[in-house]
């Protein structure tokens, strides 16, 4: 299983415009800026001139604290000097303990550990493998020895305190283009979840409905008029329910027990009620949960938005009697289940084995029958998709290179190259030969352009740039929809603002970052496509973009979770934000979809936290302890 992301220490530098400390060990806390200046030159120069790739941590080794780093000349420039050094702030959870009021703001947030400096530093360091280096810096004292501990660091220079240094420990994805799919008879793309961007597995799309229902107060049942759209909706006879999906919602007033009890039932009447409309067995999933966040987007602007400052509890102990009463026309939008349903085209070839299927497609070809083996090849590629049987049948499949079967052919060398991108440049030669055959048919001239982007990212082959963006534009006149060549020119810009940065062209990187953070409002954007925009803004040090673009999607009730909880990785150190009513929108949204990994946020580094020093933020130990402490 390829990894879905990859973890990335995000090292934050906070002020030390601090009066003078006492009694720790003897390192100076400057008074001014300019002594701060003065004495940190060398310090701020090593740290100026580290490459992105240099990293460096504290880890525990048995109670033995050793900072490790992966660059050994980066290291020696740090601590140049005798007096440069470091030293460890030991910092405990429970300092952030909910039943403590005050938190300590000291600037030594826990217990100092004595500085290691410049001699001892260089002699103790020791080669661990390849580029990975290690020195003991300090030991962990009896009394931390079985608690959660953090390990801050204080850069020192001339004895002076130049850096306090926090790790936080973001989850990071790997971002790539908008995916463009490739055209066999609609438009085909990769199945591929939000986070999850190396999976190659594909499906075939052929419709998704998405429905609302709404129930009434302590109901659990639908009304037959609101189900209606449902049944006229599932009056096909060309498609099955292939999954359904149901996402219930309760208002948030009441017991959260008795919520999840109703939304459970009202979810599982409807699934019952879908499964009863077809013999194939329906893959179902359900959640439930309080609709929290759109409870409070309702309220924003209106005069009760001052309940969007009390806690979960103070709200619920409020709506009750007449004031739940009042509140009603409100509470009664928010009592509902949301439903995707994925219909697949129904397969009567299903039954039949690999060789049964090649032997009636070939048939259906030399006799005429392009309905019967269009529906052959469909069924072809269900097995193929669902791994049932071996890419290697497409060989057997019987197609003569004419122009009446250049679909076939098209369909063929698509599916080829969502199997195994490996086949990138076959299939390209593939469809060029197609293109000779019809020259202006659009399936083919869509493919090639899609093949053509990655191969131009990939430096496969070169490619004319402005030769190439008016071949994308040309799209249009053989009758592609505007919104996929609006997509393709998205990408064109992604690879070119890739090429001016290692080129150091900033200018026209800017200009190409600009035209993707304008076009993106223009077209229909998947979960899946927002994320990849976001991570590349991120790339570029866009980071207010990127949480701009996903603050929408965050406050929606079916926001995609990864994406939710990646805008909360962009976000959570901003303290002007996260004391914002729309901020604790958010987070209750990440709560009910995930309560677990919400809290996991605020667990140590070495638990596979973020960092519990987020607690020292008031607005997120107040999310935290009303959410995570039970």
């Amino acid at each position: 299983m390829i990894k879905k992301y990859i973890t990335l220490s995000l090292l934050i530098l906070l002020s030390v415009n601090y009066a003078l400390a006492q009694g720790n060990y003897r390192i100076i806390f400057p008074k001014s800026e300019s002594e701060r200046n003065q004495a940190c030159r060398n310090c701020f120069s090593a740290f100026q001139q580290k490459p992105k790739e240099v990293n460096f941590t504290i880890k525990n080794d048995n109670g033995n604290l050793y900072f490790h780093t992966n660059d050994k000349t980066w290291f020696n420039s740090l601590f140049a000097n005798d007096t440069d050094g470091i030293a460890i702030d030991l910092v405990s959870k429970d300092i952030y303990d909910c039943a403590i009021e005050n938190i300590k703001t000291d600037q030594i947030r826990g217990e100092l550990l004595r500085p290691v400096y410049a001699s001892r530093l260089k002699s103790g360091l020791k080669s661990i493998g390849e580029n990975s280096y290690r020195v003991l810096v300090g030991k962990l004292p009896e009394n931390l020895k079985n608690k959660d501990v953090e390990y801050n660091m204080l850069f020192v220079g001339n004895k002076t305190l130049c850096r306090y240094q926090i790790i936080y420990d973001i989850e990071a994805y790997k971002w790539d283009l908008l995916d463009m799919g490739m055209y066999l008879d609609s438009i085909s793309f990769k199945n591929v979840k939000v986070g999850d961007t190396e999976d190659e597995s594909f499906q075939i799309k052929y419709k998704t409905l998405r429905f609302k229902i709404p129930f009434e107060k302590n109901k659990t049942q639908y009304s037959s008029e609101d189900i209606k759209p449902v049944y006229d909706s599932l009056n096909l006879t060309n498609f099955n329910i292939k999954t359904i999906n149901i996402k219930a919602y309760s208002s948030i007033e009441g017991s959260l027990e008795r919520n999840i009890e109703l939304q459970q039932d009202r979810a599982n009447s409807i699934a019952k009620a879908i499964q009863s409309y077809q013999k194939p067995n329906i893959k179902t999933s359900i959640s439930s949960s309080e609709n929290w966040v759109e409870f409070l987007n309702d309220i924003e602007g209106t005069k009760h938005e001052n309940l969007k400052a009390l806690s979960k509890s103070e709200l619920k102990s409020k709506l009750v009697g007449s004031f739940s009463q009042d509140m009603e026309p409100y509470l009664k939008n928010h009592r509902k289940a949301v439903i995707t349903l994925e219909l697949e085209r129904k397969d009567i070839y299903k039954v039949k084995s690999a060789t049964e299927l090649v032997g009636l497609f070939n048939s259906s070809m030399k006799d005429g029958n392009l309905d019967e083996a269009a529906q052959i090849q469909n069924s072809i590629f269900e097995k193929l998709k669902n791994k049932e049987v071996s890419p290697d049948i497409l060989k057997n499949m019987e197609i003569p290179l004419q122009l009446k079967f250049i679909n076939f052919l098209n369909n063929n060398s698509a599916i080829k190259y969502q199997l195994d991108q490996k086949q990138m440049i076959i299939v390209r030669n593939e469809l060029e030969n197609l293109k000779k055959l019809e020259p202006k048919n659009p399936r083919v001239r869509y493919n090639l352009v899609a093949l053509k982007f990655l191969i131009w990212r990939h430096n496969i082959e070169s490619v004319n740039d402005i030769k190439f963006k008016s071949e994308i534009y040309a799209l249009k006149s053989f009758g592609i929809d505007k919104q996929l060549i609006d997509r393709m020119m998205i990408n064109y810009h992604i690879i070119k603002s890739e090429k001016y940065m290692r080129e150091r062209d900033y200018k026209n990187k800017d200009k190409s970052v600009n035209y993707i953070t304008n076009a993106y409002k223009k077209v229909s954007l998947s979960d899946f496509d927002y994320f990849s925009l976001a991570q590349y803004l991120v790339y570029y040090a866009n980071t207010d973009k990127a949480a701009e673009l996903l603050t929408k999607k965050a406050r929606s009730i079916d926001v995609d979770e990864d994406l939710l909880f990646y805008y909360l990785n962009l976000t959570l150190t901003d303290n002007e934000l996260t004391k914002t009513d729309d901020y604790r929108a958010i987070m209750l949204n990440a709560i009910n979809l995930n309560s677990s990994r919400y809290c996991k946020i605020f667990n140590a580094v070495e638990d596979g936290g973020v960092t519990f020093q987020l607690l020292a933020n008031n607005d997120l130990r107040q999310s935290y302890c009303e959410s995570c402490t039970n």
